[in-house]
């Protein structure tokens, strides 16, 4: 599809619910013929559970991927497993960077390391990009609060040269909101939040935050870097749409 075209489209889906809840923006997302085929990327870190939950009332059946890089915490695989089994999700599909591409690449685990960047985008993007072909589109659980460069977030947004768009249903929540709904509707936490986990990723990079702290500030703590890359096209992070 053209690009003129998907920005019409992302444009015009933002239009269309910029004053809808979070489980309605979801919902029409997930039939409106204008966002397509979605699936949900999840990395069961800190929040996921709130809209793997909204997936599992709202249709179950929807793809859910879940990239095991390899150097994930104990605690989040444990966690994954539960939550999969207690919100009955139907298509969950576990992936992996290519083994061979592994060998050749950080044969002894190490890269991350040396280049951060370069780790992502062999045990992050590629397996996602790989993963998420034949769909039109996918959901993220990502929040203006988490980040500054966050801070716009829409609802609706496109995907630099993919022809993908993604979708954002809790763009416009705050810590409390999450807090809020996990109490509600009594959904367990990731064991590493009460140890001061407030964005969780892989192991090596991932560290404790304090609570003045950004909720991201913990990941790749002592550099510039802000995201792993599944959110970056040419190395700038992707923030398309109508202001929501």
């Amino acid at each position: 599809m053209p690009p003129n075209d998907l920005s019409q489209r992302v444009a015009g889906l933002n239009a269309r619910y910029r004053h809808h809840s979070a489980i309605s923006v979801l919902e029409h997302a997930l039939r409106d013929p204008q966002a397509g085929r979605l699936a949900l990327v999840s990395s069961f870190g800190a929040e996921s559970v709130v809209l793997l939950h909204m997936v599992s009332v709202t249709r179950a059946a929807t793809p859910v991927i879940f990239i095991d890089t390899g150097m994930l915490f104990a605690e989040t695989l444990v966690y994954q497993q539960e939550l999969a089994e207690r919100l009955n999700l139907r298509d969950l599909r576990i992936i992996r960077a290519d083994a061979a591409e592994l060998r050749a690449q950080d044969p002894d685990a190490t890269l991350h390391q040396r280049d951060t960047d370069a780790c992502c985008t062999l045990r992050k993007t590629l397996p996602l990009l790989r993963a998420l072909a034949g769909f039109d589109g996918w959901i993220t659980g990502r929040k203006r609060y988490q980040a500054g460069t966050r801070a716009s977030l829409d609802f609706f947004e496109v995907e630099e040269g993919t022809g993908r768009i993604k979708v954002n249903p809790l763009a416009h929540w705050t810590r409390q909101d999450v807090r809020t709904y996990m109490e509600e509707n009594r959904l367990p936490r990731h064991p590493l939040v009460g140890k001061g986990y407030a964005s969780i990723g892989c192991m090596p990079c991932t560290t404790p935050v304090r609570e003045d702290e950004d909720p991201r500030a913990g990941r790749w703590r002592g550099t510039e870097k802000a995201e792993c890359g599944i959110h970056l096209v040419d190395g700038r992070l992707v923030r398309r749409g109508v202001s929501a």
